[in-house]
């Protein structure tokens, strides 16, 4: 019978690649199933031989650790170098995009909360 090995679902197509690849080396038998048309079924590999699952989830759990920690030093590079997105960063890369945004949510919040105020002159 199969067994769930690895759910796909959020997870990025780099690493998704990686975990195939992963699998295909080391010769294991399974199989992956995908979202369906209106992406209500689970996407994920599955192994056919349930005795490999051992096997298999510690070579999963070596790469995604090993992948935590690129992430991890990545990102204290990038803190070191003062390259780290930071909300400033971004609103300075799209100034427009930013501003519409920004417009966006008053006018959201301004037909929110206009009928309280007409509640409260109708008094």
């Amino acid at each position: 019978m199969a067994k769930l090995i690895f759910r796909l679902r959020g997870v990025p197509d780099d690493e998704a690649e990686d975990i195939r690849l992963l699998l295909e080396k080391n010769h294991f038998d399974f199989y992956e199933t995908d979202a369906g048309n209106w992406g209500i079924s689970m996407p994920a590999f599955w192994l056919n031989d349930e005795a490999e699952y051992d096997r298999a989830k510690t070579l999963i759990d070596s790469y995604q650790e090993k992948r935590a920690n690129d992430a991890r030093q990545q990102w204290d590079e990038n803190k070191q170098k003062g390259q780290q997105p930071t909300l400033l960063r971004s609103l300075t890369e799209r100034p427009a995009a930013s501003l519409g945004l920004l417009l966006f949510c008053c006018v959201i919040l301004y037909f929110s909360i206009k009928p309280f105020f007409n509640m409260l002159s109708a008094d």
